[in-house]
């Protein structure tokens, strides 16, 4: 592990670095519950409300590639501290936008962009320069934990604050509680990136650090596997509660369901970490895209009731985030630390885009097939190709033949 005097402690980026993720992740979990609200109050479609929603996605997708060579370069603290006033202004913006476009612009481009400053890539990015390997996987689990408690923390709030206060007052509040991201970036400031020390000299520059990793095959395996998790996870978690309707179930059921997913999520992404630290990462990954593509076959092929919906949330639950520490732990592992950020964004970009085919194709064929069948199987089949491409990960440190100078 590097020098302490030249590193935070552990204590402060899990604390720090995990209420921030607490923060941003938990707002954006809740905003399906200002869909009807918003559309009624202004006029609009609900299709109006999704593409900024997709939109959002995008943005933070690509956003989060240079979000993470920003804070690669010049620390994690200017790019939350940028993230944070972007988030709170979005939120302002989402409450007042009159028109469609105005609309998309605050709650997809701005709050997308914004959430690439103040998640996971860039968070991770600061774990990897300050915690020791040996002890990195278990920490980026405890990261993504705080994100899945967020959800489960944050959602009920937000649903308290549009039923006390009404759709407008709420996002200006949750704008205010952004800006609780400023105060704790503060404690995120690592020395090599306050100006009073020169960061340590790098042995590639961003150009290199990209084009080493974008040729590597276990890189392009990472990303194929994301593209998977975004693909489900954003499928499930958008188009379930239309598909628990069409079978005859209440909204609460598919609202408890959510909220079992959140629960569930923390303890799923906190066992991953801490297992990532004993075995195979590689493993880890394929065996939870694996039983992904188990669990949701068999909840297809079991009489639904409330009870098989909870069962089955409760467990894709487990599986929900459980890739993230592993892979972003993976990413470190390989390629090192001085580019981590920039690295985890393009393999989140690749996130992102199965995210928006999730929901977008969810949307599509079903109004072409009337049903979502066709995009569970799709699922199922995009579960077992991703246990496959991660099994030839290799999981040792590129070998570098001399250093690089950048």
């Amino acid at each position: 592990m590097p020098n302490t005097q030249k590193t935070l402690s552990i204590a402060q980026v899990l604390v720090c670095g995990g209420l921030i993720v607490t923060l941003s992740m938990g707002i954006r979990h809740g905003f399906g519950l200002w869909l009807q609200p918003i559309t009624q109050a202004q006029g609009w479609t609900r299709e109006t409300f999704a593409f900024a929603i997709a939109i959002q996605n995008l943005a933070w997708g690509v956003s989060g590639i240079f979000a993470g060579m920003l804070a690669d370069r010049f620390g994690a603290f200017k790019v939350i501290v940028t993230g944070a006033l972007m988030y709170a202004l979005g939120l302002v913006g989402m409450a007042h936008s009159p028109t469609p476009l105005l609309f998309t612009l605050s709650a997809g481009v701005l709050i997308g962009m914004a959430q690439a400053g103040t998640t996971y890539a860039v968070v991770y990015g600061v774990i990897g320069r300050n915690v020791a390997a040996d002890k990195r996987s278990w920490a980026m689990g405890i990261a993504a934990a705080a994100g899945s408690f967020g959800q489960f923390l944050m959602v009920p709030t937000e649903g308290f604050l549009i039923g006390r206060f009404g759709w407008q007052e709420a996002l200006v509040m949750l704008g205010a509680a952004a800006l609780l991201m400023l105060p704790l970036s503060l404690w995120l400031r690592e020395p090599g990136f306050t100006g009073n020390t020169r960061p340590a000299r790098r042995e590639q520059s961003i150009g290199q650090a990209f084009r080493e990793a974008i040729k590597y095959p276990s890189f392009q395996l990472l990303m194929a596997g994301y593209f998977v998790c975004g693909f489900q996870v954003v499928f499930i978690g958008v188009h379930m509660p239309s598909y628990l309707k069409d079978k005859g179930l209440s909204p609460e059921v598919a609202g408890y369901a959510l909220a079992l997913i959140g629960l569930f999520n923390v303890f799923g992404t906190y066992i991953a970490g801490t297992m990532g630290q004993r075995l195979s990462k590689k493993k880890i990954l394929a065996f939870i895209y694996f039983a992904r593509a188990v669990v949701i076959s068999v909840f297809l092929w079991a009489p639904l009731s409330p009870l098989s919906v909870y069962i089955f949330a409760a467990l894709i639950g487990l599986l929900w985030l459980s890739t993230v520490p592993a892979t972003n732990s993976l990413v470190a592992q390989i390629f090192g630390v001085q580019h981590l950020s920039m690295l985890s964004g393009f393999v989140f970009f690749s996130h992102q885009i199965g995210s928006f085919l999730g929901v977008w194709l969810g949307g599509y064929l079903y109004d072409r097939t009337g049903s979502y069948d066709i995009v569970w199987l799709i699922a199922i089949a995009l579960g077992v190709f991703a246990g496959l491409v991660n099994l030839p990960v290799k999981e040792t440190a590129i070998t570098r033949t001399a250093p690089v100078a950048g």
